[in-house]
């Protein structure tokens, strides 16, 4: 299975492809797509947009996952980070591939095996869990890649879950 995670952001959205057969992941590229604040947000949607639809397209994801939106403190960067969620869910249902989304918690648990986990923990891990001789250095990427080892390790447990179920 091939993974597409991403990190929403108006100036950086990262994004990280894993492939996985359920129970190791393998590192397949991770990058950040970058956008002025210069420049009006819809213009920035556009770069963001085009670039997912490019990523999507060169990789073919079977499924791609995001994080939940979270409420922040600003309302006016909660709304910006909203859409560009928003534009990223529209990317992944042009190229009608499976989607999923966790909250930052899951995230840290899947992949730290701790919720509250920090950054450099995180980017320790996914480096670990990849295999790479050394951590991606992209912030957003990396978490980008937090989030399709999250997804990948829990389709395996839904598909281990959906098996159990059949045998009763």
């Amino acid at each position: 299975m091939r993974v597409l995670g991403i990190d929403c952001g108006t100036e950086k959205t990262g994004y990280g492809v894993i492939d996985s057969d359920g129970h190791n992941c393998r590192y397949v590229d991770a990058g950040c797509i970058r956008s002025s604040s210069k420049d009006p947000l819809e213009i920035r949607l556009l770069n963001i947009a085009t670039q997912l639809r490019d990523c999507i397209a060169r990789h073919q994801p079977d499924c791609a996952a995001v994080e939940e939106v979270f409420f922040s403190v600003n309302a006016k960067s909660a709304l910006k980070l909203s859409h560009v969620r928003g534009v990223a869910l529209l990317a992944i249902a042009e190229a009608s591939i499976q989607f999923a989304e966790y909250s930052p918690l899951t995230v840290k648990s899947s992949v730290v095996g701790y919720g509250r986990a920090e950054k450099a923990q995180v980017k320790q891990m996914v480096a670990s869990l990849l295999k790479l001789e050394m951590p991606v250095v992209s912030e957003d990427a990396n978490d980008a890649l937090a989030i399709a080892i999250c997804h990948a390790h829990n389709a395996r447990m839904q598909q281990l879950t959906a098996v159990a179920r059949g045998r009763r």
